[in-house]
């Protein structure tokens, strides 16, 4: 018989029934445009946090409380708040060769009052070096220096954005503002940064470490250090210094595990990297098993359709249509159907992803619009394969009925 005769036939036999066949497509771009979806929004995300790691330079080194096996991330990065690390063991690493400057860090989220005006923000407690660590400029006032520091002074220094929100276009210099039932003088605000990662610097203000800790937190630990090394060359050379220095001043002996994680940023991003990574890896196996259901829905529908049109079978077969024939006929319409759901499914993964992207880049994030080209390659052999597989045991069935059986079939 003609093949573009069975194509033709075949085609017939999928718009007899619309419904049946459209919930089939249904599975298959649900599963389809899921894997796109997820590749997309995954590498968009890592590129997020990538950018936010590199927006802060490759002379950084950042250490963490808690320890973690080699290229794992401690268990700092995870929420899990860990006191081994103090605001002494980070400036004891100023006096290691080539550090330019260091800062500790910690932060909460909580309100920040001017007169009838208040905002949520988050609030960060930094070292005085805070500005050169990470080579941002002051637009107007100071920042706080070494002695406001240690003698829990009570300055901040603002976010671009929350100086906008609090004070609008009015200096903000020497104004009160208050933060916990503290009152705070403001000393500066920083010139517009943007969004990097999942956080807005603008919309952040700033005050000394020892504040933060003493009176804010009530705490004696930092959450995590920064340490800028002059050059890049020399970034590798001043890790190790870092690891003795810490070691030594913890007292981890000889083969004990650190209490603490030192990790150039390259370092970082190779973690994040793989974070990330695994997380798409395993949500996009999970919408694949999508397109495996929707493979097996194909198969049934193909197969109630070889027994609703057991006669038709039996009438082609009786005016001379060959076994291969109608094993083509029901192997084009599965194929015909998880084609035509894997072409809408990727225009339809795409479109979702590119709005994802455009919705996120309007709130100021540095989030990349990525459509993983392997994805969609793998996702169309992925339907191929569902096609030929799951269509051909229903049509191998229709194929092989005999004529007089079918005709006599009620």
């Amino acid at each position: 018989m003609n093949i573009f005769l069975t194509i033709k036939l075949a085609i017939r036999g999928l718009l007899v029934n619309k419904m049946r066949a459209a919930l089939t497509l249904l599975g298959i771009i649900i599963g389809v445009s899921g894997i796109i979806i997820i590749v997309s929004v995954g590498g968009g995300a890592q590129s997020l946090i990538l950018n936010q790691v590199k927006s802060v330079g490759t002379n950084l080194i950042a250490i963490l409380p808690g320890g973690g096996d080699e290229g794992e991330p401690p268990a700092a990065m995870f929420g899990i708040v860990v006191t081994t690390l103090k605001s002494e063991d980070i400036l004891a690493l100023k006096d290691i060769p080539h550090v330019q400057a260091v800062s500790g860090y910690n932060n909460t989220v909580d309100k920040i009052l001017y007169e009838n005006r208040k905002t949520e923000t988050t609030i960060n407690g930094v070292f005085s070096e805070y500005p050169v660590v990470e080579d941002v400029i002051i637009e107007n006032g100071r920042f706080f220096n070494n002695s406001e520091e240690a003698s829990l002074a009570k300055v901040v220094v603002l976010g671009h954005e929350i100086k906008k929100t609090l004070f609008g276009e009015t200096n903000p210099i020497g104004e009160k503002v208050k933060i916990k039932n503290h009152s705070f003088n403001v000393i500066g605000y920083f010139n517009e940064r943007g969004a990097t990662g999942f956080s807005n610097s603008d919309n952040e203000i700033y005050i000394p470490n020892n504040t933060m800790r003493k009176l804010i937190l009530g705490v004696n630990h930092i959450a995590m250090g920064r340490v800028k090394i002059d050059e890049a060359e020399n970034v590798a050379q001043a890790l190790e210094s870092i690891k003795i220095t810490l070691r030594a001043r913890h007292g981890i002996g000889p083969g004990e595990d650190n209490d603490f994680t030192a990790q150039s940023q390259a370092q970082g991003l190779e973690i994040i990297t793989n974070i990330t990574g695994s997380i798409t890896l395993f949500l996009t196996a999970i919408a694949a098993i999508a397109l495996i259901v929707g493979g097996i829905g194909i198969m049934n529908v193909m197969y109630i359709s070889v027994t609703e049109r057991t006669r038709e079978i039996g009438l082609r077969k009786a005016l001379g249509a060959q076994r291969k024939d109608i094993l083509n006929q029901f192997l084009i319409e599965a194929v015909a159907i998880t084609g035509l759901g894997g072409l809408i499914g990727i225009l339809i993964g795409i479109v979702i992803s590119l709005l994802v992207a455009l919705v996120i880049q309007s709130l100021g994030y540095s989030w990349d619009f990525i459509v993983n080209l392997q994805a969609i390659v793998v996702a169309a052999g992925v339907i191929g394969a569902i096609g030929i597989i799951f269509g051909y045991y229903p049509a191998k069935a229709a194929s092989q009925k005999r004529a007089i059986e079918a005709l006599r079939y009620e």
